[in-house]
């Protein structure tokens, strides 16, 4: 109750931001989150969206003032590349990371993302795969199938061919080790976790402002709620 409190205290006392500053904030913190994580998350696409059409924007703009720009106006132009080259340089990093994940479990990725089309409703959260990276997706495993075909699996017996196999209990597909360890900041209150110590395993609380050294296991679902990011 009291941290309820607080939070509405501190936004009635913080003065409100501007849509850019707080897509900028959350646009970091997806890129921090990305990067850090072991797994892929949500895609974001409503954030996504808002920046590449700001992006777009700013590169009109920057183009309408360089063609009547004087002496004046320079430095304001200085200000607007500089944005417009951090926006970027954010989306391009947090796709780069999204796509390297793709690219080291590609199988495991389009097992999730088929399971969560066939279960999609309009209440369902954001996407594992945009549109443009289930294409991609399914481009480099086209590729890198037909490339195994014709290097080496054509020789096996058809029974052995497969890439995604999982008879006799021995699954074929690699998935991200999520017992890696994370750094982590909680930004709410997220309830308690499970910690593995030299002593076993300790039940602890996770509360705003804490940081802690976890498994991603433990943490993976409140950084994907938005109640933890990764540091």
């Amino acid at each position: 109750m009291d941290d309820d409190i607080q939070d509405i205290l501190d936004a009635v006392s913080r003065p409100s931001l501007p849509q850019r500053t707080l897509d900028l904030q959350a646009l970091t913190r997806a890129w921090v989150n990305e990067r850090t994580s072991p797994e892929l998350l949500p895609y974001p696409s409503d954030l996504v969206d808002r920046v590449v059409e700001r992006v777009k924007t700013q590169i009109e703009t920057i183009e309408d003032r360089t063609a009547t720009m004087d002496s004046k106006s320079n430095f304001t132009l200085v200000i607007l590349q500089t944005e417009l080259e951090r926006f970027k340089f954010l989306v391009r990093s947090f796709l780069r990371a999204r796509m390297a994940k793709i690219d080291q479990y590609p199988h495991h990725y389009r097992t999730l993302s088929l399971q969560q089309t066939q279960s999609a409703n309009p209440t369902s959260p954001s996407p594992l795969l945009s549109h443009l990276e289930q294409q991609y997706l399914q481009s480099h495993q086209s590729l890198l199938s037909h490339h195994y075909q014709s290097s080496f699996l054509s020789t096996f017996p058809a029974a052995l061919q497969r890439l995604d196999d999982t008879a006799g209990g021995i699954s074929m597909v690699d998935k991200p080790e999520t017992d890696n360890a994370v750094f982590c900041r909680v930004l709410r209150d997220a309830g308690s976790v499970e910690i593995q110590g030299e002593g076993g395993a300790t039940e602890v609380d996770l509360r705003r402002g804490d940081v802690w050294v976890v498994r991603w296991s433990a943490v993976d679902e409140a950084v994907r709620r938005g109640d933890v990011e990764l540091i």
